[in-house]
């Protein structure tokens, strides 16, 4: 059984498609049942079901109807057991989390600074279809829609740093911590620093990388800096 820190390929574009915000409409079941098999004990029941069982936890899929996962409930169903399933951190684990924020107007991505190799969380704005939009249809994507997904994502314990590119209004990095400071106070507080990236052409290692150097260097109790 592997772990999910390790994940490439395949069974990485997989998981976070289980994960993706919004809900992916193409993710296949042979891909579900490929990553499983990776990640967790698979047993085929005499009745055609597949029993997964990963620490402790287990689901039950049922012999798919369709080519893709098309029912949310479905979907759901797929997050929640990865969610449940993985190893329960250590007492004050969480207090002491140091998570990194890599944010633009496209998708923001949340790792913990602190596991090397990490998989982040995915979460998708809107303006990925507005690009696609004509001219005359384009529409601003609600702030809410998209960052009340991340604000929600971070409002376990531990600090936070921010990566982003641009400044002022250009900088979703500046608008979503502004828009944090006025819905999500008590998440806002846990900000202990931000800092403008060329994240484009920086790998999630890398990223990790400049994320545990801050944090090397920054007491526990550091305000807010950029």
């Amino acid at each position: 059984m592997h772990l999910i820190a390790d994940l490439t390929g395949s069974h990485l574009r997989t998981y976070n498609a289980i994960f993706q915000h919004p809900i992916s409409h193409n993710l296949g079941w042979r891909d579900v049942h490929a990553l499983f098999s990776h990640v967790a004990e698979v047993v085929e029941e005499p009745n055609g079901n597949l029993r997964v069982t990963r620490n402790g936890q287990s689901i039950v899929l049922h012999p798919a109807r369709t080519k893709d996962v098309t029912d949310m409930k479905e979907m759901m169903a797929l997050r929640h057991f990865l969610e449940r399933s993985e190893a329960t951190p250590p007492a004050g684990a969480e207090k002491d989390a140091q998570w990194l924020l890599v944010i633009d107007r496209h998708k923001a991505l949340i790792f913990r600074a602190e596991i090397v190799h990490g998989v982040p969380l995915q979460i998708h704005s809107q303006a990925l279809d507005d690009d696609f939009r004509p001219a005359h249809d384009q529409k601003k994507p609600s702030q809410a829609g998209y960052f009340e997904p991340v604000a929600k994502a971070l409002q376990t314990e531990g600090r936070i740093l921010i990566f982003g590119s641009g400044t002022g209004e250009s900088s979703e990095m500046d608008q979503f911590t502004a828009w944090l400071r006025v819905h999500h106070p008590e998440v806002a507080k846990r900000i202990v620093g931000s800092q403008v990236v060329d994240q484009h052409h920086l790998t999630g290692d890398q990223l990790l990388a400049k994320a545990r150097e801050f944090y090397a260097k920054t007491p526990t109790t550091a305000p807010a800096q950029r």
